[in-house]
C-alpha cells in the first residue's frame, strides 16, 4: 500500500465511519458477506489499535455512534442466504491470510 499520511488516513477513516452510521440499511452481514469485514470489525480494528484507551463497547459505541445494542435492535434478523454468503466470506478471509 502506498504511504498515506496520518492526517490523510484519519479524514478518511471519519468519512467511511459517518458513511455507515448513515447507511443502517446496510447490514452488518451483508459487510461481511460481500467485503469480509463489517462494522464490528473495524471497531475491533479501533479497540485493539487504542492501545487500551478504548475498550470493545466504546469503539462500537464510535462506529455505530449509538450505543451497539440500541443499533442491533434496529435491525432485521439475517435470512439463512445472508448467513451463508457470511460464512463463505469469512473462509475466504481465511484463506487469503494462510497465503504466503
Amino acid at each position: 500500500m502506498p504511504e498515506i499520511d496520518d492526517k490523510t488516513a484519519a479524514e478518511a477513516f471519519r468519512r467511511l465511519v459517518a458513511h455507515l452510521q448513515m447507511r443502517k440499511d446496510a447490514q452488518n452481514v451483508d459487510l461481511m458477506g460481500l467485503a469480509g469485514f463489517c462494522r464490528n470489525c473495524l471497531a475491533d480494528w479501533v479497540s485493539e489499535s487504542s492501545d487500551g484507551a478504548l475498550d470493545r463497547q466504546a469503539a462500537r459505541h464510535a462506529v455505530y455512534g449509538m450505543p451497539y445494542d440500541a443499533w442491533k435492535a434496529e435491525q432485521p434478523e439475517a435470512t439463512p442466504e445472508q448467513l451463508a454468503r457470511m460464512d463463505a466470506s469469512l473462509a475466504l478471509n481465511a484463506q487469503l491470510r494462510a497465503e504466503p
